[in-house]
């Protein structure tokens, strides 16, 4: 809902800059041009007129994973913790999910949509380094490592799709709103 919204108060022409967050869309406009009871009114009056914002994205990407081993070391603990086999988590977490947002590292994707009987906690120490195309579970979303980095979430496989492209006008595969399908 915040990407959507973010999307149409982008094309109001209003906002200096309008970023969405998972729940939250922060605006920043020109104090000089608008103060901000008259930013508060055109957000209400924006708000007021049936204003629905953009649709997620039709497309759908496809996301294939690696699952465990070498790819998704905390896997087995997951299962454990979650009283499911591997087998179990894996149909559980294929499927069709949204982008909440990117962040943390550039490119990375928290997807949301989590089935709750994957619920699981960060790690309590955090790696130094996780591979780019790592997938981890946290906090009720997948996340998707683009590039390499730190990180604290569990992970539970790899997938082998470029999610980054130096090369290309759009750099990261993935963005706020698009739909991703893990198989």
């Amino acid at each position: 809902a915040a990407q959507a919204l973010a999307s149409g108060l982008r094309g109001s022409g209003i906002w200096l800059e309008v970023v969405a967050g998972i729940d939250s869309v922060v605006l920043r406009f020109d104090n000089a041009a608008l103060s901000r009871s008259d930013a508060e009114q055109q957000l209400e009056t924006l708000m007021a007129n049936d204003f629905e914002g953009v649709a997620a994205s039709s497309d759908v990407v496809e996301i294939s994973i690696l699952y465990g081993g070498e790819f998704g070391p905390d896997l087995p603990a997951v299962c454990e913790t979650l009283g499911l086999t591997q087998q179990e988590f894996i149909a559980l977490h294929t499927g069709e999910y949204t982008v909440d947002m990117l962040g943390f590292i550039p490119g990375f994707a928290y997807i949301g949509g989590l089935d709750a009987r994957l619920e699981v906690d960060r790690l309590p120490q955090p790696r130094q380094f996780v591979p780019a195309g790592s997938v981890g579970i946290a906090g009720g979303r997948t996340g998707l490592y683009a590039l390499p980095g730190p990180g604290g979430w569990p992970l539970i496989g790899r997938t082998s799709c470029t999610l980054f492209d130096a090369q290309s006008d759009q750099p990261f595969v993935l963005d706020a709103g698009m739909r991703v399908l893990f198989m």
